[in-house]
Order: C-alpha cells, then sequence, then structure tokens
C-alpha cells in the first residue's frame, strides 16, 4: 500500500479519479535524469495522458511529460519518453495479475517527492461507466451542499 506523502507535490491525475474506481494503491520510485529531476523541483510535470504499462516484468510510465529544464542544454532528455517505475516484483507481479483481469487498468494518480526523492503513485483502478460517473459526480453535489449547509448554520450560532 502507498505511505502517506510527507513531501511536495508535485502533479496530481485528476482525471484518474473521475474515470476510474481506484482498487489499490502503490508508492513507486521513478528513474529519472539530472536535469528531469531539477525539472520537477521547478514544478513542471504533467500526468494528463499517462499511462502504465508491464512489460518484460518491468513497470514503465508513458506520456508523463516533464518540461525540459532551462538550463539542461545538452543534457535534456525528450520530454514524453518512457520511464522505468522502480517497484518489487511481486508488485509488479501483482499489477500484471490485475491488467490480466477484465475492465482492471493500472494508471499514475500522482508525482511527489518524498524526502530528496521522486515518488509516483500508482493504482489500480477498474473503469467507470457513464452512469457511475454521473453518480458520483452528485455524491460530490450533494456532499458540498451539506457542507456548505454546516458552515452557514455554525456562522449564524
Amino acid at each position: 500500500m502507498a505511505k502517506e506523502s510527507s513531501g511536495k507535490l508535485i502533479a496530481q491525475n485528476k482525471k484518474a479519479y473521475h474515470d476510474y474506481f481506484i482498487e489499490e494503491t502503490f508508492q513507486a520510485g521513478i528513474s529519472l535524469s539530472g536535469t528531469e529531476v531539477k525539472s520537477l523541483r521547478a514544478g513542471k510535470c504533467s500526468l494528463k495522458e499517462s499511462f502504465i504499462r508491464i512489460e518484460n516484468g518491468e513497470a514503465l510510465i508513458y506520456s508523463m511529460h516533464i518540461s525540459p529544464y532551462e538550463q539542461g542544454n545538452i543534457f535534456n532528455k525528450d520530454p514524453l519518453r518512457t520511464r522505468r517505475l522502480l517497484l518489487h516484483k511481486r508488485e509488479i507481479a501483482k499489477l500484471a495479475n490485475s491488467v490480466e483481469q477484465a475492465g482492471y487498468t493500472v494508471v499514475p494518480l500522482r508525482v511527489y517527492f518524498h524526502k530528496s526523492l521522486v515518488k509516483v503513485d500508482v493504482a489500480i483502478a477498474k473503469g467507470k461507466k457513464l452512469y457511475d460517473k454521473r453518480e458520483s459526480i452528485a455524491k460530490n453535489d450533494q456532499r458540498r451542499q451539506a457542507e456548505k449547509e454546516f458552515k452557514i448554520r455554525n456562522l449564524t450560532m
């Protein structure tokens, strides 16, 4: 299971929470070059279209955009290159088994610093149908409305 992030949040994949039911999460390291880490420290990262595949016993993240570092010149890498996730073998096996089941996929949820290391929260997720999305939106609206009413009631007392 993923540990609570105690560091700075770099990027979050909000669309994943909207499109999927999150079953289980893992904390993974990520293999980066030096200029990519410097760019992440500046907060230049996007998880919007990124996804994870298990290939040859390795977890790889695709389409994670890390902007080139301004002072990196020749050391900059391709912003959309495939990056390797650092997970234990049993975690990779669990992810691979869940992907083989119908309807399950592996998605990145957020990128953050844990102490001085860059970490990625990876989730086993099941896709939502359209009616599930509508139900989630309705629940969030009810929750927001209840919080608003509670706040108004407490202010008047």
